[in-house]
């Protein structure tokens, strides 16, 4: 059961399918999961909601067979083309604080893509710790088709950490699509999956995250985090010192000992 209130949404959906473990559903499959100008509010509303809750991990996923999130629905454009500098400002801000509220949930987040992953879409698929893909998922940054760049919505950072300057320069420039078995090469995502399998296995990999110290799981992930934006090794040191130390003062460290030495499974409460 739910532990916190679902904000009024339109383009999303948050299910429970097991305790602990949530779904955040984009919910325009007639759209092939397009994003739109109230979409990103709703991001932030939705991780505003879940960020204190007692979840263990996310699933990120698109709602039916063609498609994770296409990008910005084009029949929306007109809207943007016509904000004014400081409207326009505004609305890039509420975008970008949307897909950034997701990427620092404190538990981990898992996209699970299927079909197009294109602009808006990547840059979704890029604020997940963890990408699965089906045989199905084409990546691409199609920013620069739209007169855009892809210095929007954290790709730029994001995808230069992934898979290095010269394959994010390539990606980038050309918005070319890149298939699932490339992807999967260059790391851009974790592995491919059978389509079938596909919400299985990230479903899979969030109990095998849950069967885990909460407290553990959620410093990991912020060591993991912070330590791509500390410039020096003692300054990555000094976060997970911090950290370590903290956790040394919680009652599943406690647990994870005793069990070890009985020989049994922990039972972890993240206290």
């Amino acid at each position: 059961m739910l532990d916190f209130e679902i904000p009024e949404l339109e383009t999303l959906r948050i299910e429970e399918p097991e305790e602990g473990i949530l779904v955040l559903r984009i919910d325009r499959p007639d759209r092939m999961n397009s994003m739109t100008v109230g979409m990103f509010g709703e991001f932030l509303r939705a991780a505003r909601a879940m960020r204190d809750s007692k979840a263990r991990a996310l699933i990120l996923t698109g709602t039916g067979e063609r498609a994770f999130c296409a990008g910005f629905d084009l029949d929306e454009i007109d809207v943007i083309t016509r904000m004014g500098v400081r409207e326009f400002l505004h609305f890039q801000e509420t975008a970008t604080g949307g897909l950034a509220a997701l990427r620092e949930l404190p538990f981990p987040v898992i996209a699970a893509v299927h079909g197009a992953a294109a602009g808006g879409g990547l840059s979704l698929a890029l604020a997940a710790d963890i990408r699965l893909a089906a045989p199905t998922a084409k990546f691409n940054a199609a920013f620069v088709k739209v007169g855009l760049s892809a210095g929007e919505l954290g790709t730029s950072w994001q995808l230069t950490r992934l898979v290095g300057p010269g394959r994010a320069a390539e990606i980038a420039y050309t918005a070319r699509i890149v298939g699932a078995e490339e992807a999967e090469r260059i790391g851009l995502v974790n592995r491919v999956v059978p389509s079938e399998d596909l919400f299985g296995e990230a479903l899979a990999t969030a109990r095998q995250i849950s069967g885990n110290s909460p407290g553990g799981v959620r410093m990991s992930k912020r060591a993991l985090q912070r330590n791509q934006e500390v410039a020096t090794y003692a300054g990555a040191l000094e976060l997970e010192n911090r950290g370590q130390a903290l956790l040394t003062r919680c009652e599943d460290m406690t647990e994870a000992l005793a069990a070890f030495k009985d020989k049994r499974a922990p039972q972890f409460t993240g206290k």
